[in-house]
């Protein structure tokens, strides 16, 4: 019976010893462990995706590439993948890098600061440009219906606007005075 008294206190202490060991083990293990790259975490974080952020961001592309006369970016496929988020954060990006340089703007900043300021709503004309109603329904009828007159838009939307009827070919001449003040006539 002596043995049996012995071998049992034995038996607890080396299990106590290995289950200290392999704790200590897991817990060293986890510390060597290198830490993941920067790009992995990303990705990692991206796992789940939300997709009203992916719609969020391609409704804001395509409404700059409106804004700027370019053709809406196509994309089909699933918002709600990591591949869609990244496809739609580039676009938004460029489309946003793109849209915060008009071709002609230090032409439209100069006309602005003859014409008047950028939110001035008295009637007839409206915004920076002091663009007339027949301007805006004729250049830009959508943003004009979701936006109301130009002195709520913001210098940019209204910049592009004026861009798109200088593209449509009438140039600097609904602005004849201050276009020739500014050296654009």
């Amino acid at each position: 019976m002596k043995p049996k008294r012995v071998l049992l206190p034995v038996l607890a202490v080396l299990l106590a010893v290995v289950a200290t060991a392999s704790a200590f083990a897991a817990v060293t293990s986890r510390a060597k462990r290198p830490a993941l790259p920067r790009k992995a975490t990303r990705i990692a974080a991206l796992r789940h995706v939300n997709p009203a952020v992916t719609r969020r961001l391609r409704n804001s592309t395509w409404r700059l590439q409106s804004l700027m006369g370019v053709r809406r970016t196509r994309a089909t496929g699933p918002l709600d993948t990591r591949r869609a988020l990244l496809y739609w954060r580039v676009r938004a990006r460029a489309a946003q890098r793109l849209a915060a340089r008009p071709p002609h703007r230090r032409g439209w900043l100069c006309i602005h600061r003859f014409e008047g300021g950028w939110t001035d709503g008295s009637d007839p004309y409206w915004g920076g440009l002091q663009m007339d109603r027949s301007f805006m329904l004729r250049y830009a009828p959508r943003h004009l219906l979701r936006r109301g007159w130009a002195n709520r838009w913001s210098p940019l939307e209204q910049m592009w606007v004026a861009e798109r009827a200088h593209r449509a070919g009438r140039g600097f001449w609904p602005w004849p005075n201050t276009a020739r003040y500014c050296g654009l006539l």
